[in-house]
């Protein structure tokens, strides 16, 4: 018998996700076993000793949730904002407003306090069920908030057990009062000083009308991919601006939202291999005028992730609600939305290759729902069904059977 340092057993359904499941979850049975922080066995353990062992208790067993698109620093609250629109009122007078009203706020946070706040939303997220959290900057639209951001992003895997990786999202928005083409060389020259000191992993750029157009996209993303960070787009969110194009051209790690987006450039971005990512509770918490039809982006071949957005304007911290969303309003089949939520988020950031599956040799993220089948997880509205997180080997997270949840 070989003795391991952890072993999960007693599953109804193990989904794997492994990349070419040919029922995209890879369901199986048996358990998994797991030794310094890494899977060394699925399916069959008999042959595995450990010193901790968790019992599924007949549930279901699947990697941790990949969240691929959120912007989970910021100070302030949006809600007088979102419940006026909710009710097709204006927002009240000296109310935050979109992303100029929340740049104020953070403006006005300190760093101890940003990493507070944004602790406490990972707490939930965790506690749902993410492991992998991509982070956005973009509201501090300055040299020294934006920094402050990234900085943040760098400790909180110290205060809340969450792999984050970091996106320069600096052309979220030009600042009010603020001439957008110095706003432009703000960013560009932030580019280097942020890849130079390690800050992020991506730099993102929101084109879009009203935002960044094509030429000032393609300045900044190459200004990124020079301080090597690798390109990200929130492409077509309220208008087509044909910078799918671009996003090919600069191989984009992956490309958001795609409202506007056209099958045939969609078929094109799956050629170059770029991920879409489908962000369900955002369209769904603006009313988005123009929905995304998943589907499309699956059937041009494109790889599709599925992500939260949470941020001011969206406050979900759950990727089992981005799921029963991307199923009812999506059109997505379960196994479709879990596949997204997992290997295919993972793709979105860089990380297929570490998690978002379980398989022999990959991290040892895993988590556990008290549901009898997977497809509970779209049928079972606003539960949080997870009461078992382990990150990296470790136990993070384990309910009690007995907490309302």
């Amino acid at each position: 018998m070989r003795r391991v340092d952890l072993l999960v057993t007693g599953a109804a359904e193990i989904l794997t996700c492994a990349s070419g499941a040919r029922d995209l979850i890879g369901s199986t049975i048996g358990g998994v076993a797991v030794d310094h922080g890494f899977i060394v066995a699925v399916g069959d353990v008999s042959g595995y000793t450990a010193e901790h062992v968790v019992d599924a208790g007949a549930g279901v067993v699947m990697p941790g949730f990949v969240d691929a698109h959120t912007h989970v620093v910021f100070g302030g609250s949006r809600a007088q904002e979102y419940v006026a629109r909710c009710a097709g009122l204006e927002p009240p007078p000296g109310a935050p407003v979109g992303i100029a009203g929340t740049m104020t706020s953070t403006r006005g946070v300190s760093q101890s306090a940003l990493e507070r706040q944004a602790a406490q939303r990972l707490v939930e997220m965790l506690a749902h069920g993410t492991t992998t959290v991509e982070s956005k900057s973009g509201y501090g639209l300055d040299d020294l908030v934006e920094r402050s951001i990234l900085d943040t992003n760098r400790a909180l895997p110290q205060r809340v057990p969450v792999d984050i990786v970091s996106t320069y999202l600096g052309a979220h928005a030009c600042p009010p009062d603020t001439d957008q083409g110095e706003y432009v060389d703000l960013v560009v020259d932030m580019c280097a000083r942020v890849g130079a000191k390690g800050l992020a992993q991506f730099c993102d750029v929101y084109c879009d009308d009203g935002y960044f157009d094509l030429v000032q996209t393609e300045r900044i993303l190459h200004a990124g991919l020079d301080a090597g960070l690798a390109p990200k787009i929130h492409l077509d969110a309220y208008s087509h601006t044909g910078a799918a194009a671009l996003a090919a051209e600069v191989g984009a790690t992956s490309v958001d939202h795609l409202n506007f987006t056209t099958n045939a450039e969609l078929t094109r971005l799956a050629a170059s291999g770029i991920t879409g990512v489908y962000l369900p509770c955002l369209e769904y918490a603006v009313n988005h005028p123009n929905p995304l039809d998943p589907r499309r982006v699956l059937d041009a071949g494109m790889n599709l992730a599925l992500a939260t957005d949470i941020c001011p304007g969206c406050w979900s911290t759950s990727m089992q609600l981005a799921i029963q969303m991307a199923c009812r309003s999506g059109g997505l089949s379960i196994s479709q939305a879990l596949r997204a939520a997992t290997i295919g988020s993972a793709a979105a950031v860089g990380r297929a290759d570490r998690v978002g599956s379980i398989e022999v040799g990959k991290q040892a993220d895993l988590i556990v729902l008290d549901i009898p089948s997977h497809e509970d997880m779209a049928y079972r509205l606003g539960r949080n069904s997870v009461t078992t997180v382990i990150r990296r080997g470790k136990l993070v997270r384990s309910a009690d059977p007995t907490e309302d949840r």
